[in-house]
C-alpha cells in the first residue's frame, strides 16, 4: 500500500485565546506539541474552521502557522486552512502560510456565492498553481453551499499539487467512485466515518474529536492496516460516543469546553459564537470521562 502524501491522523486544532481574547501562541504550541506527541497526529491542521479562522485575522493566521511548525518541526506536518470565498484572498492566504513554514494547505469550496462547477475547479487550480505545497480540497457541501462533484473532483486530481480530500459530503458511493478512479488521498471530514472510508480506500481522518481520540484513533487505523478489522471495528465502537457527541453543537465550543473539562485551558470562542452551555459541557464531560481515551 502507497504511504499518503501527509499522513493519515490530523486534528483541526482549535485556536487558544488568553483572558483578554487574543491568540495565545504558546498554548497553541503546547497543544500542537500534545496533539503529535501524546495523541499520535502526524498532521496538525491550523487555521480551518476549529480553528475559528472566520474571526482571525491574516496576521494571526500566519503567526499560528509558525508557531505551531516551530513547536511540532519534523515531528508532524503542518497543514494551514487558506480557504475563503475569494479566490485573491485565498491566493495570499497560500502565499502567507508557505512564507510561514506550512508543510500543506487546505482548501474549502467557496461558500455562499455558489459557483458553478466550471467555476470551483478553476478556483482551485489558481490556489493549487499559487505554491508548491500539496493541497488538500474540502469538500464540505453543507457549509459551503455546493459540493465538488465526482466529475469535478477527478479533473482536479491532474494537477500536480491537489493531492487530497477531505470528504464532509455524506456521499460514500461518489467517494469510491472518485478512488477508484484517481490517486487522491481521502480524509474523512467526519470523525464517525473514518472506519467506513478506510473500506472503501481511505487513508484516514481529518477531525475533531482527535484530540481527545487521537491515539485510539491511530490504533483503529493501524489495526485496519494490519488486516484486523473485527479489531477496528471494536475500537471504533468504543469511540463512536466521542466521534459523535463532539458535535453535540459547534466544534469548537465543544473541544473546548472538554480540554477544559482536562484541565486544558484554551480560552473561550470568539463571537458569533458562544461557549458550549453547562449542559452541554456537562454531557461532553461524562462522555469523555466513560471513555478508554
Amino acid at each position: 500500500m502507497t504511504q499518503p502524501v501527509l499522513g493519515r491522523l490530523a486534528t483541526a486544532m482549535v485556536t487558544p485565546f488568553n483572558a483578554e481574547g487574543a491568540v495565545d501562541l504558546a498554548k497553541a504550541q503546547e497543544l500542537a506539541c500534545r496533539l503529535v506527541d501524546e495523541q499520535r497526529n502526524d498532521i496538525v491542521l491550523v487555521n480551518g474552521t476549529t480553528g475559528e479562522a472566520p474571526t482571525t485575522t491574516d496576521d494571526e493566521k500566519w503567526q499560528l502557522v509558525h508557531a505551531v511548525k516551530e513547536a511540532v518541526g519534523d515531528r508532524a506536518k503542518v497543514v494551514a486552512g487558506v480557504g475563503t470565498n475569494v479566490t485573491a484572498h485565498s491566493v495570499e492566504l497560500c502565499l502567507q502560510a508557505a512564507s510561514a513554514g506550512a508543510d500543506g494547505l487546505l482548501a474549502v469550496t467557496p461558500y455562499y456565492s455558489l459557483p458553478p462547477q466550471d467555476a470551483i475547479i478553476a478556483h482551485f487550480e489558481t490556489l493549487a498553481g499559487a505554491t508548491d505545497l500539496p493541497m488538500i480540497l474540502y469538500d464540505i457541501p453543507h457549509r459551503a453551499g455546493r459540493p465538488i462533484e465526482a466529475d469535478s473532483l477527478m479533473r482536479l486530481a491532474g494537477h500536480p499539487n491537489i493531492v487530497a480530500v477531505k470528504d464532509a459530503k455524506n456521499d460514500i458511493t461518489g467517494s469510491a467512485q472518485v478512488l477508484a478512479a484517481t490517486d487522491l488521498d481521502y480524509f474523512a471530514g467526519d470523525d464517525a466515518k473514518v472506519l467506513p472510508l478506510l473500506a472503501i480506500g481511505g487513508v484516514g481522518v481529518i477531525g475533531t474529536s482527535t484530540v481527545f481520540t487521537g491515539r485510539r484513533t491511530a490504533e483503529l487505523i493501524d489495526a485496519w492496516l494490519a488486516g484486523n478489522p473485527d479489531e477496528a471495528l471494536r475500537i471504533y465502537r468504543e469511540l463512536l460516543p466521542v466521534y459523535t457527541g463532539v458535535f453535540a453543537t459547534q466544534g469548537v465550543m465543544m473541544v473546548k469546553a472538554g480540554l477544559a473539562h482536562l484541565g486544558f485551558d484554551a480560552g473561550s470562542v470568539r463571537a458569533p459564537l458562544l461557549p458550549a452551555s453547562a449542559d452541554q459541557a456537562e454531557h461532553f464531560a461524562a462522555i469523555l470521562d466513560q471513555t478508554d481515551l
